[in-house]
């Protein structure tokens, strides 16, 4: 029965195109897949040392196949997906983390400032090799968010895997409800130089930056922050672009059976033609990474820092008859230069701080001067109003 239920399931994958095969055409190869997979379902059953759960193999199989495609892809069970269906939409406590997936594990983009995480001194690269007594090599992205996520005061045990440490860390944080970080301006050179660290990229907060832009004198000039700023939606990103660039494309979005979407800039929303630089480092994560990607695309300004995360993707969820669901990338976004951000990452004009012992005294064991903030300033400085 299972290996019948293997070629069930391959005719369905291959029916949605996977194995390289779209419905209708290479059926050849889909079957070849098919038959290869049940036949290494019948051994496993027959032959592995003890008797296999077949559930669990199959299942293990299914989130091996979508992670092989993006890291955002995910397959999820029944019972996984009741769960994502009825997860409520505000009001949900964390840790105070970003995560994504690269390498198998979870990995921590961004820690938010004075968050449980940021108490015990996660910070972003440290890797999350278990929630709970589950391996995250073993769960999809979306599943591994659920299990962070909680209701405020519930506690979440992890096992992380830090920088230049052997041995992982076992942690019990508290979830907590917490707001987004405030909008960080501050005045350098003598105020002729506008500093804003937006920290997250809402609409409310793409808004209170099109207030500073339009307050402030025409001869100042602007350096942005997008440093660690991992939260928002994909056209806040592109809105926020908007603002310095008043013409020619700011990005795209396509995929194979997606409706391709062009982003023009538009003059009415036009704000500043102030020098700009925008700093990034690796936190720097979807909506902000359409922003920087814009910039350097229209060479408004200089991008300064570190090669971006990598994220700009949307996904489809496709429900299944057992319950079940995929939530699968159906587009992704492009820069001016028409280079994926989920594939490329964007890579500042300016390198700066990619080596973080560089911004670190070993000796006091206290950061040194910020690295990337300096040579920002430094372009600005050189540059007229």
């Amino acid at each position: 029965m299972a290996v019948f239920a293997a070629l069930g399931l391959g005719f369905a994958l291959g029916q949605f195109g996977f194995f390289g095969v779209h419905a209708g055409g290479e059926q050849d190869g889909a079957y070849h897949q098919m038959h290869v997979y049940a036949e290494v379902l019948k051994r496993i059953q027959s032959d592995y040392v003890t008797e296999p759960n077949i559930n669990n193999v199959t299942t293990g199989a299914l989130h091996g196949l979508l992670e092989s495609l993006d890291p955002d892809s995910s397959y999820l069970t029944a019972s996984e997906y009741k769960i994502y269906k009825e997860r409520p939409s505000s009001g949900v406590a964390q840790i105070g983390i970003t995560v994504s997936k690269r390498f198998g594990y979870a990995d921590i983009v961004t820690v938010e400032p004075g968050s449980p995480a940021d108490k015990v001194h996660l910070t972003d690269g440290d890797v999350i090799e278990s929630i709970g007594d589950q391996s995250t090599r073993d769960l999809s992205l979306a599943v591994i968010r659920l299990m962070l996520e909680g209701k405020a005061g519930t506690p979440v045990e992890i096992s992380v895997v830090r920088r230049r440490k052997p041995d992982p860390d076992k942690l019990t944080l508290m979830r907590t409800l917490s707001d987004p970080p405030a909008l960080n301006e501050q005045q350098y050179d003598n105020s002729t130089i506008l500093y804003l660290k937006p920290g997250v990229l809402t609409a409310e907060r793409v808004d209170q930056i099109a207030a500073k832009l339009k307050a402030a004198p025409k001869t100042e000039k602007v350096l942005l922050d997008l440093r660690d700023c991992s939260d928002g939606p994909a056209a806040q990103g592109i809105r926020l672009a908007n603002f310095f660039i008043n013409q020619g494309t700011l990005a795209t979005l396509e995929g194979q059976k997606f409706p391709e979407q062009t982003f023009t800039a538009d003059p009415s929303k036009f704000i500043t033609s102030a020098p700009l630089a925008v700093l990034v480092n690796r936190g720097t994560y979807g909506a902000a990474e359409l922003t920087a990607d814009a910039v350097e695309g229209a060479k408004r300004g200089d991008v300064v820092g570190e090669r971006t995360f990598g994220e700009g993707s949307v996904q489809k969820t496709i429900e299944l008859p057992d319950g079940g669901a995929l939530l699968l990338t159906v587009a992704k976004y492009e820069g001016p230069d028409g280079k994926k951000i989920q594939d490329d990452a964007v890579t500042p004009n300016v390198i700066a701080g990619e080596n973080p012992e560089d911004d670190f005294d070993i000796e006091t064991q206290a950061p040194k001067s910020d690295l990337i903030l300096d040579k920002g300033l430094s372009i600005l400085k050189s540059k007229n109003g």
